[in-house]
């Protein structure tokens, strides 16, 4: 029996589960989240390591290798004055990356943060969702543009005409996207702060605030992280819709949406300025999107385990 026992026991411990390592079974399943893990990674590689492999400057001008076709020399071509196209959109990524992430950071902290306020203080609540649906009334394109218009002279004047627009934009886009999120959250701590284990947190002493930390916002991770990744396509969208307007980044900083700005011009003479950056936008959401459904299907406890 003892040794019956001591060998049952490594078995046993085999087939131990955790809770990550269902998430991470449930969503290798999900094969549109695979395919968006390779393509946004492919991605990612490309624009921070590519510049690595294909050294040319993209502000170089050769005036003799102007409207160029692809080559070995130019794998994507060249604009009207001989910059090459391949590495605007490299250096152009790392900034529509940059902006997308660092946009998604804040209106993610700042949704998560108002979402737990509101669903766990009583009185807090109704202010809070009443500011929620005010952001949620205001046009958003309109009034980025308007932020734009008045604060771009004053933090280029702070902060050098790219790290300026930078952090404005990122700013700006991070202030309106939170909405989502927020009501999100607010409707997970509602019906957790009800649960058993809450209730005898409480019943024991413990100070809201770790309950907060320590009970709630382990809890609703899962939507954030959901959240999230739909902030990085909405912020990368809504750069380049900006940098589109011409409201962006200076012409000599590039991002994707400059780039569509710069190129629809000369669309019929070189489509490539516009095909390559146009296609780069597309794929980065759709795989960022695709990561968003597997991560959604392999944080629900009613998908997961099937």
């Amino acid at each position: 029996m003892t040794d019956a026992t001591a060998g049952a026991a490594p078995v046993a411990q085999s087939r131990h589960r955790s809770l990550w390592g269902d998430v991470w079974r449930q969503f290798r399943a999900h094969r549109g989240a695979m395919a968006g893990v390779a393509v946004f990674g492919f991605i990612v590689i490309a624009v921070f390591l590519g510049p690595l492999i294909h050294t040319v400057d993209p502000q170089y001008l050769d005036l003799r290798a102007r409207n160029a076709p692809p080559s070995w020399a130019h794998p994507f071509g060249t604009d009207n004055v001989g910059r090459d196209i391949a590495a605007q959109v490299m250096a152009g990524g790392q900034t529509s990356l940059a902006v997308g992430i660092a946009a998604m950071a804040i209106s993610i902290a700042l949704g998560a943060f108002i979402g737990v306020l509101a669903g766990y203080f009583k009185l807090l609540d109704g202010a809070l969702m009443r500011l929620t649906d005010l952001f949620l009334a205001l046009p958003i394109l309109p009034l980025l543009l308007v932020i734009i218009l008045l604060f771009r002279d004053t933090l280029r004047s702070a902060f050098g005409p790219e790290g300026g627009i930078f952090l404005l934009i990122v700013v700006v886009i991070g202030i309106t996207s939170w909405m989502q999120t927020a009501r999100i959250v607010r409707g997970e701590v509602l019906a957790l702060k009800e649960r058993e284990f809450v209730l005898a947190a409480k019943s024991i002493g413990t100070r809201e605030r770790r309950i907060i930390t320590r009970h709630l916002l382990p809890n609703v991770l899962s939507p954030i992280l959901v959240s999230a990744t739909i902030g990085i396509a909405n912020a990368i969208i809504t750069e380049s819709s900006l940098s589109f307007l011409g409201l962006g980044f200076p012409p000599d900083f590039p991002t994707w949406g400059r780039l569509l700005y710069d190129g629809k011009d000369f669309l019929t003479l070189t489509p490539g300025r516009v095909i390559w950056p146009g296609l780069a936008i597309s794929l980065t959401v759709l795989s960022v999107n695709f990561i968003g459904d597997g991560l959604r299907d392999a944080l629900d406890p009613r998908i997961r385990g099937r």
